[in-house]
This record gives C-alpha cells, sequence and structure tokens, in this order.
C-alpha cells in the first residue's frame, strides 16, 4: 500500500465539509461524523489509559485489541452501510468483562471517578465511550446501522467501569464510595 496521508490538509473541509468513506460529502457536525468522530475519542482516551499502564500490564493486551476494534467501529461508521463489527466483538467484550469482574468484591453503591490516576483514566474513557454509544443512537434514528456497534459499544463502557475497579485496587487506590448527603 502506497502513502494514503502523504498530505496532511487538503483545504477540502474548509466550507464545513467532510468526506465520508464511500466518497460523499456532508456537514462535520452531522451525525453521523458526530458518532464515529466520538469514537475517536475513545479511542484516544483508551490511548491515555493505556500510556498510564506499565507496558508489561495485564490490561494492555485487551486495550490494544479495543483500539483495533475502535477503528474498526469508526471505519463501519464512517462508510454507510458498511457493517464490520460482529457478534463476536461484544462476545469478547463480555468474556473480558466477566474475567475482570469476577476479581472484584460485589458493588453495593455508586462510586467517585478516581481511585488512582490510571483508575481516573479508564473512568475518563468510559465516559466518553457513553457518549459515543448516545451519538451512535441518535445516527441509528436517522438511518440505518449495525445494531452490533452499540452493543460493542455498551459493553466496552462496562468493560471500562469494571476495569476502573480493578486498576484502583491493584496500583494502592481506593474506590470512595458516594455519599448521599442529608437534606
Amino acid at each position: 500500500m502506497g502513502h494514503r496521508l502523504s498530505k496532511i490538509y487538503t483545504r477540502t473541509g474548509d466550507d464545513g465539509s467532510t468526506g465520508l468513506g464511500d466518497g460523499s460529502r456532508v456537514r462535520k457536525d452531522s451525525a453521523r461524523v458526530e458518532a464515529y468522530g466520538t469514537v475517536d475519542e475513545v479511542n484516544a482516551q483508551v490511548g491515555v489509559l493505556r500510556a498510564s499502564l506499565a507496558a508489561d500490564h495485564g490490561a494492555q493486551v485487551m486495550l490494544e485489541h479495543i483500539q483495533h476494534d475502535l477503528f474498526d467501529v469508526g471505519g463501519e461508521l464512517c462508510i454507510p452501510g458498511y457493517s464490520l463489527v460482529t457478534a463476536a466483538y461484544v462476545e469478547r467484550m463480555e468474556t473480558a468483562i466477566d474475567a475482570v469482574n469476577a476479581e472484584l468484591p460485589p458493588l453495593k453503591d455508586f462510586i467517585l471517578p478516581g481511585g488512582s490516576l490510571a483508575a481516573a483514566h479508564a473512568h475518563v474513557a468510559r465516559t466518553t465511550c457513553r457518549r459515543a454509544e448516545r451519538r451512535t443512537l441518535t445516527l441509528s434514528t436517522l438511518e440505518d446501522i449495525n445494531p452490533l456497534a452499540l452493543q460493542y459499544l455498551n459493553r466496552l463502557s462496562d468493560y471500562l467501569f469494571v476495569l476502573a475497579r480493578q486498576l484502583a485496587r491493584a496500583d494502592g487506590g481506593r474506590e470512595v464510595l458516594w455519599r448521599k448527603r442529608p437534606d
């Protein structure tokens, strides 16, 4: 494959439009661009999370796999009518959630995001993922999309939540439980 990005600026988006994967052009604030753009934000946040972990941390492999998955989700959302995400993506996330969650004590109260730096990064990635899910849901009300992309994002945010809990404990931090303030 040749150089795909030999010139970074093209000036074609100066009018507020951007090109989709099928060659069509849409406004940069369209529901489709919002959806795949927010998936890109999740990917960047997962990258920050990975960078905050030791290179040999057990979550590194899964998080790298997730970053590749997120490119697939974003690519799918960038090309109208294109499907790439399969049930295997969702099943892989469910397996990962179950594995991490099995090591954690039951959660009886809400927790405040944080606990350690890595756990805080996982929480930011989780909340960004929830936004990506909302943007993708909005797109699904306007155009047909692969429903497995929504399921994947939903499971990913769950995975990032249990990972944040695990990281808070592993890194010597603690989970701070939310306290309802008296009236």
